[in-house]
């Protein structure tokens, strides 16, 4: 039997590398928010923390969170603009809710989980 040249030992480590990598980024995007496929967000400012909704923990079959955008890089990573903003992940972004100029949330929780609703009706 032949051996496999060091370049070629080298070249298929390199793919296998490459695969583990691509396969890594495939995976759902909001896993460093929730547990769950189907993830609502709610990203607030601490000087906002008034207007915060308060229906998040009533929503049905979806994790959430809430994240004050004072710390950290979340304002420029997820483009951020007025707080409150409610967004919902399933893999990647599905849709935003963003609050009215007076920083109150508009969106009710019946349209938020209108939202769910309809990404677990369009599984089947």
């Amino acid at each position: 039997m032949n051996k496999l040249d060091p370049v070629w030992n080298i070249f298929l480590t390199f793919l296998l590398i490459i695969y583990f990598i691509l396969l890594a980024s495939n995976l759902p995007a909001q896993t460093k928010f929730c547990k769950q496929e189907i993830c609502v967000v709610e990203f607030n400012a601490g000087w906002n923390e008034v207007n915060s909704v308060n229906y998040l923990d009533k929503l049905t079959d979806c994790g959430v969170r809430k994240i004050l955008i004072d710390k950290g890089d979340w304002q420029k990573e997820y483009g951020i603009v007025v707080v409150p903003t409610i967004i919902v992940f399933n893999g990647k972004e599905v849709k935003r809710f963003q609050a009215c100029l007076r920083f109150k949330m508009g969106a009710t929780q019946e349209e938020v989980q209108a939202v769910i609703d309809e990404i677990l009706m369009n599984k089947f």
